[in-house]
Formats: C-alpha cells, structure tokens, sequence
C-alpha cells in the first residue's frame, strides 16, 4: 500500500471517504470493513429480472423491441445509431449512457456492458482470480470474437443473445439474454475503443474522464459492498492491473473520441452536445411507413399466387354472415369464430410438406398414408386477437409450441411498434403458423415476418392465417415475402381512410373479449402493453 498512498495524511483523506469520516490510519479501520461485511453476493453482468423499459421523467423508454427496420420490400431499411462509450474503471460510464438516455428522449433503447463479454477463465486462471492475481483489465479479458459479430448483428436489426457474466465464479450463466435492435445502442466498456473492427461499428466515440481518486473510491465502494471483496485485494488489483492498464490502454484511446466528456455524468453541457448530435443523426435515418403508399401501390394487381382462401360454402358464407351482422352477440360471435378458426387451420395443415408412410391395418393390410416431413410446427400469434386462434391450433397439433408477439399502432407516427415477443428457442428449422384474426394494412404482419426471419425461420416455411383479410393486406404481405403461404377465409377488396376493412368485421379483438372499441380504432390496433 505505500507504493500508492504516499503520505499518512493522504490514508486518512481515503479512510473519510470510504468510511464517512473517522480519525486514524487506514489500518486500523480494516478489520470494521471485513467484518462489517454481508455474505458474498452472485453478482452479473446484466439483470435477467428487470424489465425491459427505463422510465424516466419524462418518457418509458423500452430496452425490447422496436419500430420498423425495414422498407416496404421487407428488406433491411436503416441501421441502430451506436454510441461507443469509452473510459477508465469506476469514470461514470454508465451514469452518462443513462443521463443521455434520458435526453434523447426516444422510445426506442438498447444499453449494452462490455462487462457481459468476458472471456470464462480456466481452472488456473480461477485460482489467479481468487488472490487477486488475475487481469480483468487487459484487452485479452474480453472475447472480441464474440463481441464484435454480436454487436454488429445487432446493429442491422437482428436479435442477439448476450451472455450474463457472473463476478463471482467468473463464469456464463447457462441463460442468456436476449437482446433486439432499436433505433439506438450505447456500448460502454473499459475496452470500447480496443478493437479495430469494434471501432468500425461506432458511429460515435465518447471519453468519459474522470479524476484518477475519484475513480479509485468508487471502485472499492463498488467492489466491497456489490461483490463482497476484501479492500486489501481491491487496492491490490488497482495497483497490480487496473492503474497500469489505464495508461497502456485506455487512456491513450481518448485520442479517438468524438467527444471527451470530464466530469461525467455531471456536464449536463456535453451531455446535451451529444444529444443535439444523435438527434440530427436519427432525424436522416428516419422512416417513413407512408401507409397510403403501400394502399396503392398494388391497386388493380391480381391477387397472389402464395393466396389461399377457404373454399366460399355455404357453411363459409353463413358464419360470415353471422360474424359480420353487428348485432349478433357475444357468445354467437365467439361460437361460429371458433368453427371459422378450426377450418382455417385444418386448411393451412393442408400446405404442410408430407412424405408417404405405409403402416399396417388391424386386418393385416398395408395403407399407404402420410405423415408430416419436417422438424415440428410451431405457432405464433399476433396479440392480442391473434391469440384466440391458439385453441384450434392446439386442438388439431398434438404438443405444438406457442409464441407471442405483441404489435401496435403509433398513432403520432403511423408505424407499427414492436412492443413484446415471446418465442420458442431454435426456430431454424421449424414450419411457422403465424396467426391473426385480421389483416387490412399488413403492417403487423409484415412486422411480424420479419421478426421471425431474424429469428432464422425460413421465409417459404411462415404460414400467414387470417379469419379476415382486406386485399391490400394480401398485397403488401406477397411484394415484401413472396415466400410466404397466406390463406384466410375471406379477403374484401376495401380498406378506408382509417385503415379498417370494409365491409368488415368490426374490431375483431373488442368484439370477442367484449371490449369496447375507442372511436379510432384500427382493425390491427392492440392494447398497451403490460410487463
């Protein structure tokens, strides 16, 4: 310890700010600190539990989901704006990255810790960890193999799954996190400006400096009060790796940033600087999801080839009618809704590739049948109409699996926003059942398709099924995916001003869970998410 501290004046000055005041040498105050302590804490990397929104004063901001990434053709449209935030161990870069949140004032975040990307120490580089003898502050902690392809993925759009790092073991938890695109991503880490192909995908590089004694207090409280370590070992570390790294490594990448911001969190003037900045960035990246575009982009065309409709029997033709009738109640709506469901998937089943079994009859005989040729089915449905279509998936899919998206409407924007999504793991090879009970913009649809083609599901394997759908619904959904199999019961050729189907059905989800409708409603438009 006399290597750092350098007068006994200089121990007291640390003993008030780590202690809160109190005469004496730092020795004498170590034993109170030890014992003092509370049991060893299983610290990460990232919080599995919290939810997936920030609120602030003056907005939700969500850390899941995003708005449209892509264009009308279904391909990719715009990129994440990403913030590099760069600066010693302890400087505030979290603090800043949260501060410009805040400012930023969009909905639309993703906060990313380099801390998550360090590398699973070996058996021996376990036992250097535990007597402080290992360096978490070398650029060869961390495993840029990994971080760089995950930040780049989810630069483009695409989910990621980030590993949850555990301090204490030092080791990946068996869950990681899955993490989706937004229309901004701050990276913080020690290490941010380390890595040449990392640098390349910063559009900003921001140096938090902060004063070396301020750093230094902040990292024992941090270390000995959040991850139960003695302060011998933590100054042990700060003079051993975390100092010299700091000027061999860290430091000298301030040259690279944009902008060097002392003080941290504190300089409300940089802070607002960067804000101007990412501001006039994302205003040249934006969007336009022109829905009056998309209406007429298609008029007069045929409709698609990948179409489907259920034969229109008089059986059909009678429900429709009872669906349809406004005065038809509750009970008589979700009766014949359900038998239109059943017959929906029945027919969509009928698309599914099969292959030829021949088994053997009670009498003897050969038959010659068929059975399903693939890896399984997996439905996903659209909240929250879409999830009424579950049950008559369920009952004809021995065991299939269920996910969930939930899409809305911005009504400032026009865009649809993706808000929530639950879905089974390792979907690559599954046939998807993507339900909706009505699609008159295709905006929810197409949104949709996207989020599971990024989840790596085949295009000519998503099965789009629709109770109702209005023609340039069908349109938009085959230019964007022209692989995917649509099929509905009935397609009407008319969408109006607001976007609702005409002549249509109502707003499908109040009608059956007997909600009422705003005034404004949308035949795609869903309740506010709750987390």
């Amino acid at each position: 310890m006399a290597g750092f501290f350098q007068s006994s004046r200089e121990e007291v000055w640390f003993a008030r700010i780590l202690h809160g005041g109190g005469e004496g040498s730092l020795d004498r105050l170590l034993p109170a600190v030890s014992s003092g302590l509370s049991p060893r804490k299983r610290t990460t990397s990232q919080c599995k539990s919290e939810p997936p929104l920030l609120r602030t004063s003056k907005r939700t901001i969500y850390t899941a989901g995003r708005p449209p990434w892509y264009n009308e053709h279904g391909t990719q449209s715009k990129e994440a704006f990403v913030i590099g935030l760069c600066g010693g161990s302890a400087s505030g870069k979290t603090t800043v990255a949260r501060k410009i949140i805040e400012a930023l004032d969009v909905p639309w975040v993703v906060l990313m810790s380099m801390d998550s990307f360090y590398k699973v120490l070996t058996p021996e580089q376990q036992l250097l960890a535990a007597s402080n003898d290992y360096n978490f502050d070398h650029p060869d902690a961390f495993d840029f193999g990994l971080l760089v392809p995950t930040l780049r993925k989810l630069k483009k759009g695409k989910s990621v799954k980030i590993p949850v790092y555990d301090f204490t073991t030092h080791g990946r938890q068996k869950d990681w996190k899955t993490v989706y695109g937004a229309s901004v991503i701050i990276f913080e880490g020690i290490m941010s400006f380390a890595d040449k192909e990392l640098l390349k995908l910063l559009d900003m590089k921001i140096f938090v400096d902060t004063d070396s004694d301020i750093r230094l207090v902040r990292r024992l409280r941090r270390d000995i009060t959040e991850r139960g370590r003695e302060i011998e070992g933590v100054i042990k570390q700060y003079n051993k790796f975390v100092k010299p790294a700091f000027e061999q490594y860290i430091e000298p990448t301030m040259r690279l940033a944009d902008i060097v911001v002392p003080r941290g969190g504190h300089n409300m003037v940089a802070i607002d600087l960067i804000v101007q900045h990412v501001h006039s960035q994302l205003e040249e990246r934006k969007l336009r999801w022109d829905m009056a575009a998309l209406a007429s982009a298609h008029q007069a065309q045929p409709l698609p080839r990948t179409l489907s409709v259920l034969e229109n029997t008089p059986q059909v033709r009678g429900m429709h009618t009872i669906i349809r009738n406004k005065e038809t109640s509750r009970d008589e709506f979700i009766f014949y809704s359900k038998r239109l469901m059943r017959l929906l998937i029945e027919r969509a089943l009928s698309f599914l590739p099969t292959q030829t079994h021949i088994v053997q009859t009670p009498q003897g005989q050969d038959y010659e049948g068929q059975t399903f040729h693939g890896k399984q089915i997996t439905g996903v449905s659209i909240l929250r109409a879409g999830e009424t279509m579950e049950p008559a998936l369920r009952a004809v899919c021995k065991d299939v699996r269920i996910g969930k998206i939930l899409i809305q409407t911005n009504q400032d924007t026009g865009e649809p926003e993706l808000h929530y999504l639950r879905l089974p793991k390792d979907l690559s090879e599954d046939h998807v059942i993507l339900m909706d009970c009505t699609v008159s913009t295709g905006a929810a649809a197409m949104m949709a398709i996207r989020v599971l083609l990024d989840h790596d599901v085949q295009e000519e394997k998503i099965l789009l099924v629709s109770l109702l759908m209005a023609e340039m619904g069908v349109h938009s959904v085959a230019y964007a995916f022209p692989e995917v199999k649509i099929i509905t019961t009935a397609v009407d050729k008319k969408v109006n001003d607001l976007f609702h189907i005409i002549p249509g059905i109502g707003n499908f989800g109040d009608r059956y869970f007997g909600t009422d409708a705003p005034p404004d409603w949308s035949d795609e438009e869903l309740d506010e998410p709750s987390y």
